[in-house]
């Protein structure tokens, strides 16, 4: 979580160094960091699991059945899992597209705690998704944490630290936040099917990495040309909270309730404000501080009414 926290840090210093702002440059920073991180994870790319694709397309081309009774099921599976590590690659691209392109439009501590209601959104899409509807309790907590957000959208929207554009900016922050969503609960599918996370990690972000490259050029932003000290912030948030970060996040969803694993991101919030007051004296209104401390209590009364009971003895 320390790793992850730095993430907003690090893009500030970059938009800082470079001297530049925007959606272009946004997204070239996004670009930059998949990529990078996508490179620092090529040693896991061995052992691939390509043999039971392999016997999968050759049990296709021929009309005789397996001696198993179950043709290609290996590989079904693992195709299935593949497809679920590519979407949640594509839903990342989307979140750091989107929130990353917030903190040029708004401050970090509205930007940072409204991408991490995704416990919230993680409770609503398993009710939707896998039919695990909410308890009392975590309907609650979401019906809290709207609140919070909505104080936090109309109290950054004033402040000498709100952000140029400070609706836009939380509104992107939402759209990021509902990407990484996804994104975590196609990451557990894609390991209950059997992919490792190593292999799954490699995947998705190097799929998030290939959607992302043209949208800079796209946007008329370049890849060259910057100051060396924007590439080493860039290199140092696709080692941290990336590599590092989001990586753990990815194991431990595997094995634990993802909105359990999600409820840990509402550090990221406090460390980030914390370092963001320490680095560029960014002092948050009044208003931005309550909604997110509602934000967070919302959220961690949803994630406590999403924990599994335990048996009966």
């Amino acid at each position: 979580m320390l790793s992850v926290s730095t993430a907003a840090l690090f893009i500030r210093l970059a938009l800082q160094a470079a001297g530049a702002e925007g959606a272009g440059f946004s997204l070239f920073l996004a670009a930059t960091r998949l990529l990078m991180a996508a490179l620092i994870l090529l040693p896991a790319w061995r052992g691939f699991p390509v043999e039971a694709l392999r016997r999968d397309s050759a049990e296709k081309s021929t009309s005789n059945p397996s001696s198993t009774g179950n043709p290609g099921k290996e590989g079904k599976t693992v195709w299935r899992s593949l497809l679920y590590s590519a979407g949640a690659g594509v839903f990342l691209a989307l979140h750091f597209a989107a929130w990353i392109t917030s903190l040029s439009y708004t401050s970090i501590a509205a930007s940072t705690t409204l991408v991490t209601t995704n416990p919230v959104w993680v409770a609503l899409l398993s009710w939707i998704w896998f039919k695990e509807k909410p308890s009392g309790l975590t309907s609650l907590g979401i019906a809290i944490a709207l609140v919070g957000s909505l104080l936090i959208g109309l109290g950054s929207s004033t402040g000498s630290a709100a952000g140029s554009d400070p609706l836009l900016g939380n509104g992107l922050a939402l759209v990021g936040s509902w990407a990484v969503s996804f994104y975590f609960l196609l990451g557990r599918e894609a390991q209950r099917k059997g992919l490792g996370i190593g292999h799954h990690a490699a995947l998705a972000y190097s799929v998030a990495a290939l959607v992302l490259l043209p949208l800079p050029l796209l946007a008329g932003q370049g890849y060259m040309g910057y100051p060396p000290a924007v590439y080493g912030y860039t290199l140092l948030m696709a080692l941290f909270p990336q590599a590092i970060g989001h990586t753990s996040l990815n194991w431990a969803v595997r094995w634990v309730s993802p909105t359990l694993v999600t409820l840990t991101i509402l550090a990221e919030p406090v460390g980030s404000s914390i370092l963001g007051f320490l680095v560029f004296q960014e002092n948050p209104g009044r208003s931005v501080l309550l909604g997110a401390a509602v934000i967070l209590l919302g959220v961690a009364i949803a994630a406590v009414g999403n924990a599994p009971k335990p048996s009966a003895p």
